[in-house]
């Protein structure tokens, strides 16, 4: 696939007032600061549509972006360490679920993990909550231009070896680079394979 378009649509606090659900929807969230946005911007070849920060918690709202006037891409909040009150990360959990569990046209969330550090717990528990409510989705390894292919490859293994306590059949697993674009073909392909085969009557 390639992406010719790629425009910023909205921001909302409530899962209810996104757009109409008539187009397949894709959905990119991880723990704070694990490289989410850059990821978005060179998918979508524009360094400057998702808001990219040092500060973890920078995105606060479901940020809907229209691609190629035929699917979305919604930029989540990040999960995890923020600097902001018990109360705001209480809301965001709340918002970031009640998304996840009855956004009818969401085809896929793509979890997003740091390739340079070994799986972490609330990322996890995270995994097995998507599971657990039938949420369909994949994980992307993220900043591997960082670290050594061996050292992404054990992190990827120690996921897999994780998951496998648990899980019958694992997600797929893939890698990426928001610098170099490594990844980026395998990721709007899989996409693109999904949107041929969405319907809006069916999900409706």
């Amino acid at each position: 696939m390639i992406i010719k378009t790629a425009e910023y649509l909205q921001s909302e606090a409530d899962w209810r007032k996104c757009p109409p659900p008539n187009l397949p929807e894709y959905a990119f969230i991880g723990r704070s600061n694990v490289g989410k946005s850059s990821l978005i911007n060179m998918l979508t070849n524009n360094k400057n549509l998702a808001k990219t920060s040092s500060k973890p918690g920078k995105t606060q709202t479901i940020n809907h972006f229209l691609i190629n006037k035929n699917w979305y891409l919604v930029d989540l909040p990040g999960y995890g360490f923020a600097k902001t009150s018990k109360t705001n990360r209480e809301k965001w959990q709340k918002m970031i679920s009640d998304y996840l569990l009855f956004r009818e046209n969401l085809q896929l969330v793509f979890v997003l993990a740091d390739a340079r550090i070994e799986p972490q717990r609330i990322d996890i528990d995270f995994i097995n909550n998507l599971g657990e409510n039938g949420i369909p989705f994949a994980i992307i390894f993220t900043k591997t231009d960082k670290v050594s292919g061996g050292k992404t490859m054990s992190n990827m293994q120690k996921m897999k070896n994780i998951l496998s306590e648990t899980w019958e059949e694992l997600p797929l697993m893939m890698q990426s680079s928001a610098v170099s674009g490594f990844g980026k073909e395998e990721i709007l392909n899989y996409i693109e394979e999904i949107n041929q085969q969405f319907s809006p009557e069916k999900e409706l």
